[in-house]
């Protein structure tokens, strides 16, 4: 299979990695253009990109693939190259940047999305996180073929995937990463050797969308059951966090690890929520809404993650 890969991030990479392992010839890479990062703020290529030149693949990088957009001459150049390259399949993974038309009509197989979802649940662009906060049992991966929608193409593979109770954002991240990598080469492997692979349309029922993280989401807001905030905290680990207000630190600080206490012992305390209920080395008590919630892990502004016990022992020193 001739493949063009678009992607940008760690989640991309491994698929591009897989398919590159499998035998694939990837005659050119999409990716977002370099990004400011770090202390110094230098400019620094994505994790698709690095791994895109390391095996010494082309790589456009366009800010718009758009004819009628703000970049008209570099969607016209990435479209020269891309007719130039005649990939049988496009494969599509986190890359940022929608594809209009023309570029969905290139490819001789289309282009495949590899979504991180069940779908036709947490379509759009945050389904990971969106998952776990809401408290889904499952997640899983989808091979989509795509259309001018918002991840409403037809599906041609499902690989589900249990939410553990203690599944962080980054650790569902990477599992469904390995996921993605190892069902797209399974479906490239089908088309290869000629097998049909249905193309599924996706249900009516069970739409949902998976919002954008944003930075405005990371306070806890204690009016709140203590096991949503639990599952947030652990949707919002690594981006964007979670913080909360303590009391000696002019900045809320950061909430990495927390739980929501048995109904026995939560219901044993009737404080407004938000309060500090305890402090003590096993974590710093909240109330909430309905519940307790014990803060375990915290940062300090300007510091590291600490399990709470090191973090009231720095606190005191």
């Amino acid at each position: 299979m001739r493949v063009v890969f678009a992607g940008t991030p760690e989640f991309a990479r491994q698929a591009l990695l897989a398919i590159i392992q499998a035998g694939h010839g990837v005659a050119g890479v999409l990716t977002q253009p370099d990004r400011p990062s770090g202390r110094g703020m230098k400019l620094q290529p994505s994790p698709v990109k690095q791994s895109a030149l390391d095996a010494g693949i082309p790589v456009m990088q366009p800010r718009s693939l758009r004819l009628d957009g703000k970049f008209p001459d570099e969607a016209q150049a990435t479209g020269d190259a891309l007719r130039a390259l005649a990939p049988d399949v496009m494969v599509v993974a986190a890359y940022g940047l929608i594809l209009p038309q023309w570029v969905l009509d290139l490819p001789r197989l289309g282009c495949l999305n590899i979504h991180a979802s069940l779908l036709p649940r947490w379509r759009g662009a945050a389904p990971i996180q969106r998952a776990i906060e809401a408290g889904d049992a499952a997640s899983g991966i989808t091979i989509m073929q795509m259309d001018a929608g918002l991840d409403t193409g037809a599906m041609l593979l499902r690989v589900e995937r249990p939410i553990r109770p203690e599944e962080t954002g980054a650790s569902l991240h990477d599992g469904l990463a390995v996921d993605g990598a190892q069902a797209i080469v399974d479906v490239l492997a089908r088309l290869e050797a000629g097998q049909a692979v249905p193309a599924v349309p996706q249900p009516s029922d069970g739409v949902t969308y998976a919002d954008k993280l944003l930075k405005s989401e990371s306070a806890l807001d204690f009016s709140q059951p203590a096991t949503v905030l639990a599952r947030r905290i652990r949707a919002f680990d690594p981006f964007p966090g979670t913080t909360m207000p303590l009391p000696g630190f002019d900045q809320p600080v950061k909430v990495w690890a927390a739980q929501a206490l048995p109904d026995e012992t939560a219901g044993q305390r009737a404080h407004e929520p938000g309060a500090i209920v305890e402090m003590g080395r096993d974590g710093i008590d909240v109330a909430t809404a309905d519940g307790i919630l014990r803060v375990t892990a915290l940062q300090k502004p300007g510091g590291r993650r600490q399990p709470v016990d090191v973090f009231m022992q720095s606190c005191r020193g």
